[in-house]
């Protein structure tokens, strides 16, 4: 089951599962430890629930320690496309102040789950919405810096209104989250400027944003939006990327490496085989990754090395 698609909202979110959730949360009683496999949490003051893990390591670093983050997607071998929400999550849900959700019908298992726990208190920050996006656009907003950064001042005016005892940490918080992001424009920078007008095939267009500031173009075809709409890519659309990596028309393949099937599969296996690099990049934050900034920042170095002709891990 796939939550959403370019343009595709979430079909069959279990509404009961939502439903048993506030019920529990109403009764006091705790979701077990299963219900909470695909929930990550950090302690504080603020309770902010992020629809997805990138969003709530930028929520704790924006947060000064005046924050309490839980993630709902954040198992990384998970197929994010395939996300059932739980009991857990309903509950989490109920007890925020703060939301923060991606829009663009990427997950909107958030809206049935909010439908579930209405509350007039909460405040909800979509990002498509606040960046002028709707469905049928990009999801993935995240891989754009630009973005990130007026999402982080959002973040940070709707912290001081809800907990403005503690307004100047979130001000300088923000601050330093907008210096830390100057090691990823400068490594882009210099990505654009070496390899700026290659071209690279990909599995889905996640990293779609920040291939074309960085100046390189992409395979936007049929073939992706299949396998980002859950769908089996026609014959003449794996033909054709096919023939992209066969005569090496691309420098590279760009692999969601969270949504794996055979045609994927098949098509890693014949970019190796023809000596055209692979470079993975995901959709949720990794672990071991410090911060949404330096996740970013390893993804372009190995894109880098690709384009360089050198190794990728």
């Amino acid at each position: 089951m796939r939550f959403r698609g370019w343009g595709r909202a979430f079909p069959k979110t279990v509404v009961a599962v939502c439903a048993i959730g506030a019920a529990l949360t109403a009764s006091g009683v705790h979701a077990s430890p299963d219900d909470r496999s695909h929930v990550s949490q950090q302690s504080g003051g603020v309770n902010v629930v992020a629809g997805e893990n990138f969003y709530g390591d930028l929520v704790t670093q924006l947060g000064a320690g005046h924050v309490s983050v839980t993630s709902i997607l954040s198992d990384p071998s998970a197929d994010p496309h395939e996300y059932e929400s739980s009991a857990a999550d309903a509950k989490a849900i109920a007890a925020a102040q703060l939301l923060i959700e991606n829009g663009v019908g990427y997950d909107a298992f958030m809206d049935k789950l909010m439908s579930a726990s209405p509350s007039g208190s909460r405040v909800v920050v979509n990002v498509g919405s606040l960046l002028g996006k709707s469905e049928g656009d990009n999801p993935h907003l995240w891989y754009n810096v630009d973005w990130m950064s007026q999402l982080a001042d959002t973040i940070t005016s709707n912290l001081k209104q809800i907990d403005n005892s503690n307004s100047s940490d979130y001000d300088s918080a923000n601050a330093k989250f907008k210096g830390s992001l100057q090691l990823l424009r400068d490594t882009m920078a210099t990505i654009k400027a070496q390899y700026g007008g290659s071209r690279v095939a990909q599995t889905e267009p996640v990293a779609g944003y920040m291939l074309t500031a960085i100046g390189i173009s992409a395979d936007n075809g049929d073939f992706q939006h299949s396998i980002e709409e859950g769908t089996d890519p026609s014959p003449q659309a794996v033909a054709g990327i096919q023939a992209q990596i066969k005569n090496k028309q691309v420098a590279a393949l760009i692999y969601n490496s969270q949504t794996v099937s055979s045609v994927t599969q098949d098509l890693q296996n014949l970019a190796k085989s023809a000596g055209v690099p692979v470079v993975p990049v995901t959709e949720t934050l990794p672990p071991g990754e410090s911060s949404y900034q330096q996740w970013m920042v390893d993804q372009l170095n190995k894109l880098a090395q690709a384009l360089a002709g050198g190794p990728q891990s």
